[in-house]
């Protein structure tokens, strides 16, 4: 998953960075809010955590932006201001939630993972493709009960899939959606970790899970 966070502080910036990397997300990251725009229009995220109190464009002008052309995307609204009418006036212009400073980092977390999940329509952790479980949260998939050892950009792959189940996944999306941009990415990267998940999955007996399609993508159904 990936998720695009505005914060102007570079000390929390980083941390949060930190944070949301070792949970297996995706991150792109900016203090301007104006960067925060072109960053949001070129990519599709998951999630966007949005300071409100940005040098130049604040959040709440970005978020305001961010809906009146038409992006969907789940905003986290990060503030030091907690007042009612502020969280109110975020919330009607289009925010999705909203975390006062200084908060948990845990709690921080939990709300973007809940993000994510209502952003593929899922109410829980878990995604079942046939005998394959996922768990989104523990970052552990099992098939038919028995553990799958996969290494982080495999699951990530996984997961990624299993969020689009049923729909076909290129691989210039799944690259994209994947990998941080300082990340230098091999030609075959995607192909050899969809290699090792297909003979982890053919262990189980359900190598036929994932099917590629030519010149297409890469598809995950149970079907």
């Amino acid at each position: 998953m990936r998720i695009l966070l505005v914060e102007d502080s570079e000390r929390l910036r980083r941390s949060l960075a930190e944070l949301f990397r070792g949970a297996g997300f995706a991150i792109d990251l900016t203090g301007d809010g104006e960067e925060g725009w072109w960053y949001a229009e070129q990519t599709n995220y998951d999630v966007i955590v949005l300071d409100i109190m940005l040098p130049g464009l604040d959040g709440l002008s970005l978020l305001k932006r961010l809906r009146d052309s038409g992006k969907t995307t789940h905003v986290l609204l990060l503030t030091a201001r907690d007042g009612v009418d502020d969280r109110v006036k975020g919330f009607r212009l289009g925010a999705d939630d909203y975390l006062v400073k200084p908060f948990a980092t845990e709690e921080l977390l939990a709300r973007v993972q809940a993000l994510c999940r209502r952003a593929y329509g899922l109410k829980k952790n878990i995604i079942t493709v046939g005998p394959l479980s996922i768990d989104l949260g523990l970052r552990k998939a099992t098939l038919a009960d028995a553990d799958l050892p996969l290494k982080p950009r495999e699951f990530r792959i996984l997961e990624y899939l299993a969020l689009r189940q049923d729909q076909v996944v290129s691989r210039t999306e799944i690259e994209s959606h994947l990998y941080n941009e300082e990340t230098e990415i091999s030609s075959n990267a995607v192909n050899s970790a969809i290699s090792v998940l297909r003979k982890h999955l053919e262990s189980g007996g359900c190598a036929e899970l994932i099917q590629t399609l030519r010149g297409h993508g890469y598809l995950l159904s149970s079907s």
